[in-house]
């Protein structure tokens, strides 16, 4: 008996935690190879757009240059941060390092968010994925039992089916789950590393713009 014939076979609710450990497997796969993708364009982009930063006479012509390295605007919005913000707002309270410290702290989490964006739902099917499948599989079990008690009698083709559907479900759900916990953990170290060198980054700035205003 194959997959599809157990699919055809099975009750509403075992079609349903199919389907969902299914679409849980999609949505994990879309985000593993997307964040992929974009966290190795991050790492590149913000190594070389902080090199071109250091190497501009001034922070509008800095702001021109990295502008054409950061494809996925991580270090971009850290500089605009540092413009003076509008006099008379409560933004402009303070004296100018507690401005910086207040705005470019704000674009950092922004900047952070979009890293961390997708690292929530692997892991939240990487920690339900296999309890869905153990649902199929307490299900499929719970009909063996069933078609024995109705048979009155121990018969493999009342139970091959049942039977099977569960095992299939136990693997579906560690099949699920697996590549999302690789995902979150890889994409977790990946993005620590980013975030090191962006906090650094902002730090820096914060001191360039705080003692030397004239920069800008």
């Amino acid at each position: 008996m194959d997959i599809p014939q157990l699919f055809s076979q099975a009750d509403a609710i075992g079609r349903a935690v199919a389907l969902l450990l299914l679409v849980m497997s999609v949505a994990s796969w879309v985000v593993i190879l997307w964040k992929g993708w974009l966290l190795r364009r991050a790492s590149s982009d913000v190594a070389r757009a902080t090199a071109a930063f250091w190497q501009s006479p001034s922070l509008a012509e800095a702001q021109h240059r990295v502008s054409g390295f950061d494809r996925e605007q991580l270090v971009v919005p850290l500089i605009a941060a540092t413009r003076a913000q509008p006099a008379g707002s409560l933004a402009a309270a303070g004296d100018r390092a507690q401005q910086l410290t207040r705005v470019l702290r704000d674009a950092l989490h922004a900047v952070l968010d979009k890293l961390q964006f997708g690292q929530v739902l692997l892991a939240t099917v990487g920690s339900t994925a296999p309890f869905v499948g153990l649902l199929g599989t307490v299900w499929g079990i719970y009909h063996a039992l069933t078609g024995i008690a109705a048979a009155g009698q121990i018969s493999i083709d009342r139970v091959a089916g049942p039977v099977g559907e569960a095992l299939i479900m136990t693997a579906a759900g560690l099949a699920v789950a697996i590549p999302a916990v690789l995902g979150y953990n890889i994409y977790g170290r990946r993005i620590g590393r980013i975030e090191a060198d962006l906090e650094g980054f902002a730090r820096d700035l914060r001191e360039l713009v705080a003692q030397h205003p004239e920069a800008g």
